[in-house]
């Protein structure tokens, strides 16, 4: 259960100034509709999976960048946004072992429920993003540890502070964020966008109760490298 009530001091406390978060938004937003708009995950219909796959981690980079920027100027350093530790190897175990158990009861459970449930298929867009080839797949496992890394910032670690601060409530972040999360994947459709947004919730959630975002992270990585070699495989 999720209290209402502020984890601590800095709960509802912004992160970054109200134009900065509209700055953020709007690149989300951007990338999701011209994805949608092309049938295609951003970048790869116009350039070849390759140069896609280079073109989104150069995009998320900057965009990580640009909230180290903003939370910076509140005196807020990027360590704090991801918070947890691995100082001994016992926490990094630890952090694994959540981010597996989430991933199978989460990611392959729970969500491939809603999926199956919704009748979602993959569109072409999903099916030609998935990497061939071993430069393909290993362009890829860099996406996925670049996605792993950079999305838990850009939507746990920041949007959802920014949402919390908004509506002054720890679950207003939480499930805010995980919309935002669905809508900036439209190159997938609208069913995948609302499974993708209920998974954005979940992860929220697990950002919420660990106080960190390195599970999360883990299992991002696992989801999207992992399990989209696999996919990639099994769609072919």
């Amino acid at each position: 259960m999720i209290s209402t009530q502020a984890a601590t001091d800095t709960s509802y406390r912004p992160v970054a100034p109200a134009w900065h978060t509209i700055i953020v938004l709007l690149i989300l937003f951007g990338l999701s509709l011209a994805g949608a708009r092309s049938g295609s995950m951003p970048g790869i219909g116009a350039h070849g999976r390759v140069a896609g796959y280079v073109l989104i981690m150069v995009v998320e980079w900057i965009t990580v960048a640009f909230i180290w920027y903003g939370v910076s100027r509140r005196g807020i350093p990027m360590s704090d946004v991801v918070a947890g530790s691995w100082a001994r190897w016992v926490y990094f175990l630890r952090d694994l072992g959540i981010a597996v158990a989430f991933l199978l009861i989460c990611g392959i459970a729970v969500v491939n429920g809603i999926g199956y449930l919704l009748k979602a298929q993959p569109n072409q867009a999903i099916r030609n993003m998935y990497p061939h080839g071993p430069i393909e797949v290993m362009l890829w496992l860099m996406l996925a540890l670049t996605a792993g890394f950079c999305e838990e910032v850009i939507f746990r670690g920041y949007l959802q502070r920014q949402f919390a601060a908004l509506t002054r409530a720890a679950i207003g972040g939480i499930v805010l964020q995980g919309l935002v999360f669905g809508i900036s994947h439209g190159y997938q459709g609208w069913k995948f966008m609302l499974v993708i947004s209920v998974y954005g919730l979940l992860f929220g959630l697990l950002a919420h109760w660990r106080r960190s975002l390195r599970p999360g992270m883990i299992t991002h990585f696992l989801q999207d490298g992992v399990g989209g070699i696999l996919a990639g495989h099994f769609l072919r």
